[in-house]
């Protein structure tokens, strides 16, 4: 199977800087057009952008461009979705749904197994680790919905137009499916790519494995 090309850094900042220009465009459209929703969610997904960096130079923590590259494009493809995208594309929302889930996946893998790798005492085998991924996505998912149906309750009793809602039972059900295709993705594929992250992750925050 051909791999696609792993991206430089340099790239990755390029395309970085690209995405968050146009996160501004969408919160100045936002502001123009009185849509609250491109204003809240183009401020939010701009500061998300800024984790890898930040990362970087406060914990000397230099993430993979790939991985910059998913954290930014999972919050800049959500936002160009709630700014008009979610309403014209039918499919738009399953792939920021099965993008955003496969993120959380990789977080909740990269940091069981950085612990995995600090702890001699600690063994984590590739399956259970597959099934951990999931229930945490999962978990997650649920929990977001739990949210959103909060938001809802709270946009109904104020007037006040939130920048996340739910859909009705079937829009939930879809998003949960998307959600677990995206987890189940990270389990069969991302497990050996996400394993320099973990360590990078042991040696940085957790300290070297004991001997």
């Amino acid at each position: 199977m051909t791999l696609l090309p792993r991206p430089s850094l340099a790239s990755q900042r390029r395309l970085t800087g690209a995405m968050q220009v146009l996160l501004v465009a969408i919160v100045a459209y936002g502001f123009l057009a009185g849509e609250q929703k491109a204003i809240s969610n183009g401020i939010i997904a701009f500061l998300v952008t800024l984790i890898p960096a930040t990362l970087e130079r406060r914990y000397d923590l230099p993430l993979d461009p790939w991985l910059a590259l998913w954290i930014t494009m999972a919050v800049f493809l959500h936002t160009v979705g709630s700014a008009g995208f979610y309403a014209r594309v039918e499919w738009w929302d399953h792939m920021t749904h099965a993008l955003s889930a496969s993120l959380v996946a990789a977080v909740g893998y990269t940091t069981l197994r950085a612990v995995d790798l600090h702890s001699d005492g600690i063994r984590i085998p590739p399956r259970f680790a597959f099934v951990f991924i999931v229930v945490v996505v999962l978990a997650f998912g649920v929990l977001w919905e739990l949210f959103e149906f909060g938001l809802d309750i709270v946009a109904t009793e104020t007037g006040i137009d939130m920048p996340l809602a739910q859909h009705g039972l079937e829009d939930t059900v879809s998003d949960l499916t998307y959600n677990t295709i995206g987890a189940v993705l990270v389990g069969l594929f991302g497990q050996a790519h996400l394993t320099g992250v973990a360590e990078l992750v042991r040696d940085r925050l957790l300290g070297s494995a004991p001997e």
